[in-house]
C-alpha cells in the first residue's frame, strides 16, 4: 500500500521546515511574510504529488472542522428529507458542510451518534431530539458546542429550537371539522411525549371539548416497519364503525392511514372524513385529495440555519438561548368537506 504523505514529507523533499509548509497550506503565508516564490514552490509541488491534508488533523490545529452535524428522526421522512437539503444548501454557501443521519427515535442511537459527531470535531449540532439525550445536550453546551433543536425541543435543555405552533394546529383543524358537521373525530397518532406530539393532541383535545365532544385517541408505538402501523390502524378503524372523521397525527401515520382506509373499502369523505399534519405529494395525489396541515419547510430550514451561523460566527455571545415558533397553513380538499 503506498504511504500516504505528510507535511513533514512534504518539508523535507523541498528542503524547508513543516510549519512553513503548514502556514502556506493554511493560507497563512502572506500573514507569516513567506514569499509568493517559496508559496509558488510548495503549490506546485503539493500539485504535482496530490496530496490531500487530514481533515481530522486540520481541524485540531484550526479549532474548526467546517462540519455541521444534522439528526433527524428518519431522513427519508419527506419532511425532515426537504429540511436537510434546504439546510445544507444554506450551509454550504457559508463554507460549511453537513453530515446528516436518521436517530430513528431510538435513544441509545442518537447517544452513539452525538459521540460519533465528537469524535469528528464537528462545529455545530442540529437535532430532532428523541427523549432521554437531554445529558448528553447539555454536556455539549457546557463544552461551549452550538446546539440547535428543531421540530421539538427538550425543556430540560437551555439551547435555541425551532418548531411550529402544533397546538394551535391541531386546534384549528379540529374546528374546521366540527364546523363541517363531524361529531365522531378521532385522533390517531404515534405514542410519544415530545414536545410536538403532546401539544398536537392538547389542540385537538381542546378543540373537541370547546363543542363538548368526547375525544377517541389511537397511539401507535413507533416503527420502521409499516405493517405494524397499518395493523393497528385497521384494528382500530375495524373497532370503531361510528366514526365520522379521522384525523392523522404524522404524514407516516397518515398515509398507512389512507392504505388501510383504502383497503376496507372506506370511501373519503362520504363515509369517513380525514385530515392529516405533515402535508405532502402523496395527499395531493390521493383519489380523494386529502386536508393537510403544511408545516413552513423553507422557513424551518432558514431559522434553523440562520441561528446556527449565528452561533458559529460569534462564539462569545451571551444571547440568552430562545424558542422561534412558526405558523402553519390548513390546507382543505375534498377529503373534509
Amino acid at each position: 500500500m503506498k504511504k500516504k504523505l505528510s507535511i513533514v514529507d512534504i518539508a523535507q523533499s523541498l528542503n524547508v521546515s513543516k510549519t512553513t509548509v503548514s502556514f502556506i497550506l493554511n493560507g497563512r503565508a502572506q500573514e507569516k511574510r513567506i514569499s509568493p516564490e517559496l508559496v509558488e514552490r510548495v503549490l506546485k509541488y503539493v500539485e504535482e504529488v496530490g496530496y490531500k491534508p487530514n481533515s481530522l488533523a486540520k481541524s485540531l490545529r484550526t479549532g474548526k472542522s467546517n462540519i455541521i452535524g444534522l439528526m433527524v428522526e428518519d431522513i427519508s421522512n419527506p419532511f425532515f428529507a426537504s429540511i436537510a437539503r434546504l439546510i445544507e444548501d444554506r450551509a454550504y454557501k457559508n463554507g460549511y458542510k453537513i453530515i446528516y443521519c436518521s436517530t430513528d427515535n431510538d435513544t441509545g442511537k442518537t447517544k452513539d451518534l452525538i459521540n460519533m459527531f465528537r469524535d469528528r470535531h464537528v462545529d455545530g449540532y442540529i437535532i430532532a431530539p428523541p427523549e432521554g439525550i437531554e445529558d448528553d445536550l447539555n454536556s455539549l453546551i457546557k463544552d461551549g458546542m452550538p446546539v440547535v433543536m428543531f421540530d421539538r425541543h427538550l425543556p430540560q435543555v437551555n439551547a435555541d429550537y425551532v418548531e411550529i405552533d402544533n397546538l394551535f394546529s391541531t386546534y384549528n383543524a379540529t374546528l374546521h371539522l366540527i364546523d363541517k358537521g363531524y361529531k365522531n373525530i378521532a385522533f390517531i397518532t404515534f405514542a410519544s411525549r415530545q414536545t410536538q406530539m403532546v401539544a398536537r393532541v392538547q389542540g385537538y383535545k381542546d378543540a373537541l371539548a370547546s363543542k363538548g365532544l368526547t375525544p377517541v385517541i389511537k397511539e401507535i408505538v413507533f416503527n420502521q416497519d409499516e405493517d405494524l402501523i397499518i395493523g393497528p390502524i385497521e384494528s382500530f378503524l375495524k373497532e370503531h364503525t361510528g366514526l365520522d372523521a379521522v384525523f392523522f397525527g404524522t404524514n407516516h401515520v397518515g398515509a398507512c392511514g389512507l392504505k388501510v382506509i383504502s383497503s376496507l373499502g372506506i370511501k373519503v369523505p362520504e363515509d369517513l372524513a380525514v385530515i392529516s399534519f405533515d402535508d405532502y405529494d402523496v395527499f395531493k395525489l390521493y383519489k380523494t385529495p386529502v386536508t393537510a396541515i403544511a408545516q413552513p419547510i423553507i422557513d424551518i430550514a432558514d431559522n434553523v440555519i440562520t441561528v446556527l451561523l449565528n452561533k458559529l460566527n460569534n462564539p462569545l455571545s451571551a444571547n440568552k438561548p430562545q424558542g422561534v415558533i412558526l405558523k402553519t397553513e390548513l390546507r382543505i380538499r375534498d377529503s373534509s368537506k
